[in-house]
């Protein structure tokens, strides 16, 4: 089973590098033969070939296994008519990677930035191939235009098709666990595109009587998330909605830097942390790789789901009792939860419990 490693910006290479070592001793333990071939991506690309992600690698990608793609500076990019193009953009509309799949949970022996006494266990269903992103709404060109310096439009872009086909996604995973869907809109004032997704996410709930659909508006959802995240189990949002809501279910449940993600198409499957580069701590042995060492442990669930493999699913199940296992103890967190550890050590001790379980 061959996985392509692109390390990319920031911290990337280092938490790239973090969980690599973890599927690595994930792959002894369960007798799986993981290989990997790296390549160059964002700032290390564009300055080897003139653009931060090339059409041939884009292209390669998909005989792969899996990808397993690091954080991006894409703010820092230069314009794309120069060569900076948004690697994860690239990748989501290049390989129809539609399904941006979100969980986010707490932890007991983790400090969450909740209500005394509340807990969080749900996935947020992200469509990511369209909706109000200027760099995938189009099939040429570019969903922003400005007619006057002063004066500046957004097209957005809903289709039942990519409506349809992450609700499914989202009504697929409620039926593996709480058997509730939350559709979370705006169509009260987006009365046409918010409008036929709703329409869409009812069809396809037609499919799963035994799962129980409500929904909500997008602002109500946040402060219902705040008050009563127990009522969650499965989110499908639109692709704007959905990365908002993300980055706050994270931080409620403890911390943007303990949560996966994956990225995936009905092919293709690609691991990415949630969280950004953040460039200020690149290179120190500071970062956190919980979110991609998770992110590399659902691609790899994912996999196994896939292809009916019960030893992926078991080396997936591994790594994330290993990170559970090494987190529960406060000398081997990393310091942005109240630890002392680099990322470095923090990858041996998540590969020594996967190894030892």
């Amino acid at each position: 089973m061959k996985f392509i490693v692109l390390p990319c910006d920031g911290i990337g290479p280092e938490i790239v590098d973090a969980s690599v070592r973890v599927l690595k001793a994930a792959g002894t333990r369960f007798g799986l033969d993981f290989q990997f071939d790296y390549e160059d991506l964002g700032f290390a690309s564009l300055e080897k070939y003139g653009v931060t992600i090339r059409d041939e690698l884009l292209e390669r990608s998909k005989t792969y296994d899996g990808i397993i793609l690091g954080t991006q500076s894409h703010a820092d990019y230069p314009p794309p008519e120069k060569g900076g193009r948004n690697v994860s953009a690239a990748y989501r509309i290049g390989l129809d990677l539609y399904a941006n799949v979100r969980p986010a949970r707490t932890r007991p022996f983790l400090q969450s930035n909740m209500r005394e006494g509340k807990t969080m266990d749900l996935v947020i269903m992200r469509e990511a191939t369209e909706g109000f992103y200027p760099d995938r709404n189009m099939s040429r060109g570019w969903g922003e235009v400005m007619p006057s310096p002063d004066m500046a439009l957004s097209t957005r872009k809903i289709t039942r098709h990519c409506s349809e086909r992450i609700a499914r996604r989202a009504f697929e995973l409620a039926m593996t666990r709480k058997k509730r869907v939350t559709a979370i809109h705006k169509a009260n004032s987006f009365h046409m595109t918010d409008g036929l997704f709703l329409e869409a996410v009812r069809h396809v709930a037609k499919d799963f009587p035994e799962v129980v659909l409500d929904d909500l508006l997008v602002d109500a959802s946040t402060a219902h998330l705040v008050k009563e995240p127990e009522r969650f189990d499965v989110l499908v949002a639109t692709n704007f909605y959905g990365d908002i809501l993300s980055d706050l279910c994270s931080e409620l449940s403890g911390s943007l830097g303990l949560a996966g993600s994956i990225m995936a198409s009905d092919t293709n499957c690609c691991a990415q942390a949630q969280h950004g580069s953040a460039p200020t701590i690149a290179g120190q042995d500071k970062a956190n790789p919980t979110s991609m060492i998770l992110s590399v442990a659902m691609m790899v669930a994912w996999l196994g789901d896939k292809r009916g493999d019960a030893k992926l699913k078991q080396a997936a199940k591994a790594i994330e009792t290993a990170v559970d296992k090494v987190l529960e103890n406060p000398a081997t967190r990393t310091a942005d939860i109240g630890g002392s550890i680099g990322c470095k050590a923090f990858a041996t001790a998540v590969a020594d419990a996967v190894a030892a379980a």
